[in-house]
């Protein structure tokens, strides 16, 4: 096995006699979860960043007000009741007993106010609520108070939002910082406590039980219920591609591989000690993300170029490979989910280079390169930019591809410099399909100018359109607006879908209680 004989583990030690009669065995072994994930963990800030990793690290360390459940349904988590006034304007959510941060302080209602206004001025979904909250307080150590400007149909499933960026509770010290500031601690109240002595960048991450954690009393379902840690502690390995994860796993080096590429299936299928699974059902959606600030993105013809130039079949097949694991769907919402319409897209992403190149030519394209940011180190990911660079050069444009680990591309993208200077054109990532379920949720469809993440679209008529659904109750009427949306962005691209597709995770028979979740959850999980 090639790459683990670079791994130094699993090394037999002989012990003489006599030192085995010295040694004194503990009272209770621990148990020790290791894992190898999609990504090295180098920004600890989940609210900073939307990267799954990120998100990850927080599920074990923070907790939140609610929570997704096994099928979908907001539940609380943090909150033990809440209440909602009769014209709807005012929602009280009083916080259950016996939490505590991991320093020993316990939990109050300021540290959550204080934490939700952080997530609301970074997340898509939050800025949209925040938008219609007249005061946010705390009348007393275990009470938040919103007050609304007008009815809001979205509140719970905005302090719910199951994925980037979630709505983690923090310390209001921290909290206290500014959300395009990374934070350096992780402190959170969760099952976990993160080892920041322990971690390595581009080595492992480690997480220990916290003792003190007192889980709600209703079984484990999807994100909410009892979040119960049943391993002492949990390390998360750096491996350094896809090969080596799944050898790791074959030796029992690892307990659990997050992505096994679906080519690597068969050889795990031969091996009674491991089972594979899909976690997350719901699936995720590729993207291809445009910097609207720059040239040749800043103009809305030559992005539109680009919705004819890109096959999503191609996308799928380089990438994922095996059709049982993707889908083509020209639907900016999930095709499967509520509001999936395929209005004004049946034409769009099929690799149609002649209306590109006639798109191209009416723009003027001046044959400004695209920088494309190029990950090439996350499985299922590392072939979206070359894929799409053939693509593009097919339609006329002129591709600068330039490759670096995922962890690089995360700093780099939130940059506003030129694409010559350090800056972008255009980087292709996922989102679960719980992220991009409506227009508020979508991150990418968020087009408030600075406020808008990384891309920054501008465009007063989606944002319009998002608000139109964020009041709206009657699903019909919200399935008319997000179509509306659809076609839109036909006008406005801010981004390119380009299909969905489910990751099988690998694990070890002596590992289970392996919870089906949109974000990886290793609570519930015993090693036997």
């Amino acid at each position: 096995m090639k790459g683990i004989a670079m791994l130094k583990f699993g090394r037999r030690v002989v012990c003489t006699f006599a030192a085995a009669v010295a040694f004194v065995a503990p009272a209770a072994a621990q148990t020790t979860l290791k894992a190898a994930l999609h990504s090295d963990l180098k920004i600890i800030d989940p609210v900073w960043t939307t990267a799954l990793i990120s998100t990850h690290h927080g599920y074990m360390v923070y907790d939140t007000l609610f929570a997704l459940d096994g099928n979908l349904q907001v539940k609380p988590q943090m909150v033990d009741t809440w209440q909602v006034s009769p014209d709807k304007l005012t929602w009280t959510f009083t916080l259950r007993d016996g939490l505590e941060w991991h320093d020993g302080k316990p939990v109050t209602a300021e540290d959550c106010v204080a934490s939700i206004k952080r997530w609301g001025a970074k997340d898509s979904m939050g800025q949209k609520l925040m938008g219609v909250v007249a005061d946010l307080s705390a009348p007393d150590a275990k009470t938040i108070k919103m007050v609304l400007k007008e009815p809001y149909g979205l509140v719970l499933e905005s302090l719910g939002k199951s994925s980037s960026n979630v709505p983690f509770m923090m310390p209001k010290e921290a909290a206290a910082t500014d959300p395009n500031t990374q934070l350096t601690t992780a402190i959170g109240s969760g099952p976990f406590i993160f080892k920041k002595d322990e971690w390595r960048a581009g080595e492992k991450a480690v997480y220990v039980k916290n003792p003190k954690y007192k889980p709600r009393n209703e079984p484990a379902s999807g994100l909410s219920g009892g979040k119960v840690a049943k391993v002492d502690r949990v390390e998360w390995l750096v491996l350094p591609d896809t090969q080596t994860q799944v050898n790791a796993l074959i030796n029992g080096e690892v307990d659990i591989v997050e992505i096994v590429p679906p080519d690597l299936l068969p050889l795990l299928a031969k091996d009674k000690n491991i089972k594979t699974m899909v976690v997350n059902t719901a699936g995720r959606q590729y993207a291809m993300r445009f910097n609207t600030l720059f040239k040749p993105f800043d103009n809305a013809k030559v992005r539109q170029a680009v919705l004819y130039a890109l096959s999503q079949k191609e996308f799928l097949e380089a990438n994922v490979g095996n059709p049982a694991y993707y889908k083509e769907c020209k639907s900016l919402f999930p095709c499967g989910s509520p509001l999936e319409s395929t209005k004004g897209w049946e034409d769009k992403v099929s690799g149609n280079v002649a209306k590109a190149k006639q798109l191209l030519q009416e723009a003027g394209y001046d044959g400004t390169p695209v920088v494309l940011m190029h990950q090439t180190d996350t499985a299922g990911h590392n072939n979206l930019a070359t894929v799409a660079k053939a693509q593009l050069e097919k339609a006329g444009f002129k591709i600068d591809l330039q490759s670096m680990d995922w962890q690089t591309l995360v700093g780099r993208r939130a940059k506003k410099d030129p694409p010559d200077k350090g800056g972008w054109g255009a980087f292709y990532t996922s989102w679960g399909a719980t992220d991009v379920l409506n227009p508020v949720s979508a991150a990418f469809l968020n087009a408030s100018c600075d406020k808008a993440t990384f891309g920054w679209p501008c465009d007063a008529e989606i944002e319009k359109l998002r608000d139109a659904f964020a009041k709206e109750t009657d699903p019909a009427k919200q399935k008319q607006i997000a179509e509306a949306v659809q076609l839109r962005v036909l006008e406005y691209p801010t981004h390119v879908p380009l299909g969905q597709f489910t990751t099988p995770t690998a694990v070890r028979t002596n590992v289970e209680g392996v919870l089906q979740t949109p974000s990886l959850a290793l609570w519930n999980i015993e090693k036997k």
